[in-house]
């Protein structure tokens, strides 16, 4: 049983109800396409995505010249049409700049680690909401086509300043529709959970923990949604292709609590571990939740409940909410000793 179960994604016909519609293989062809934190995990796993169309050029935004610099090693073989602009989504002038003659914007830049939003709350503002308003700002400007903002579960029910920050953003770009009036740009918001084989993700930091011969963990109940950075690339670039504008679009993920993830990692080292319980740290919750009751009655999904849209009351989808500790569908031993064998 795979990990990811997308392979569709759901799209509004002329008829006014969702179907199945496969992604166009030329949708990219011929555009000029700009991703904000262009040197992070998603940005290098769109550009890997990428590869496959023939986009008319793909532009890599982020303040970090030194990351930049490693990253520009590894493509240098790829295309010519990479180009690499030092900016801060802080700046509005730089990043509407960085927008002239661009079709397709990814929002991707963000502060994301909880912790340092907590002890960090003017730079997680300046960042996550002042940052996201001057790409907002850019692309109204310059009339970009179609503009994805990736946001997080923890913009739902948010408890930490992260989830609050992702919260303003989505509002920003959902509601911000209404500035286009049904015209260029159209924004819309993909919605996901934890992503295995990000920077920062608990693979990487268990891995580190096993040369010490211990491993921690917040709550042995704790539960999250996973999915492969692979697969969210895939996810995002289908929603683009698709989008109206104004939808938010959440993949169905399976759940695993992370002790299980823990007890992957141990089951692949030579040598006996440990794992130390330490307390639920501030700003972080038990379970996540990635579409909550109330935004059940506006969304929609596709027949294999593949994928969910919210959508703004187009529809009346009705029932609980969607959780990861009441998820249908859950990370069983052999997928998560894979995907750590992959990971470590």
């Amino acid at each position: 049983m795979p990990i990811m179960y997308l392979s569709w994604i759901i799209i509004l016909n002329e008829k006014g109800y969702w179907r199945n519609t496969m992604v166009e293989d030329d949708y990219f062809d011929g555009k000029e396409i700009l991703i904000t934190g262009g040197t992070g995990s998603l940005a290098k796993a769109l550009l890997k995505e990428l590869e496959s169309h023939n986009p008319k050029g793909i532009r890599l935004f982020s303040r970090d010249e030194l990351k930049q610099w490693e990253l520009r090693q590894t493509v240098s073989e790829y295309k010519n049409n990479i180009s690499f602009l030092v900016g801060d989504i802080r700046d509005e002038k730089r990043i509407e700049l960085a927008c002239k003659g661009v079709d397709i914007l990814i929002h991707t830049a963000a502060l994301k680690q909880v912790p340092a939003c907590e002890d960090n709350p003017l730079e997680a503002i300046q960042t996550n909401v002042i940052g996201s308003r001057n790409v907002f700002y850019a692309a109204l400007e310059n009339k970009v086509e179609k503009v994805m903002a990736i946001s997080s579960d923890k913009a739902v029910y948010p408890i930490n300043l992260y989830g609050a920050t992702k919260m303003c953003m989505e509002k920003l770009f959902i509601q911000g529709n209404t500035y286009s009036g049904n015209r260029a740009p159209h924004f819309s918001c993909c919605r996901y959970g934890n992503v295995i084989g990000s920077r920062g993700s608990v693979i990487p930091l268990f891995k580190k923990q096993a040369e010490t011969g211990v491993l921690t963990i917040t709550h042995k109940d704790m539960t999250r949604f996973w999915i492969r950075l692979g697969d969210v690339a895939k996810f995002i670039l289908k929603a683009v292709c698709y989008m109206k504008g104004g939808e938010i679009f959440v993949p169905r993920m399976p759940s695993a609590k992370v002790i299980d993830i823990a007890y992957g990692v141990m089951r692949n080292q030579t040598v006996p571990l440990g794992i130390i319980e330490i307390g639920i740290r501030p700003g972080e919750k038990m379970h996540e939740t990635l579409v909550t009751e109330e935004e059940m009655g506006s969304a929609a999904i596709n027949e294999d409940m593949s994928c969910f849209v919210i959508c703004g009351g187009k529809f009346h989808l009705g029932g609980r909410s969607y959780q990861s500790d009441e998820n249908l569908i859950w990370l069983i031993d052999k997928e998560i000793d894979q995907i750590v064998k992959e990971e470590m």
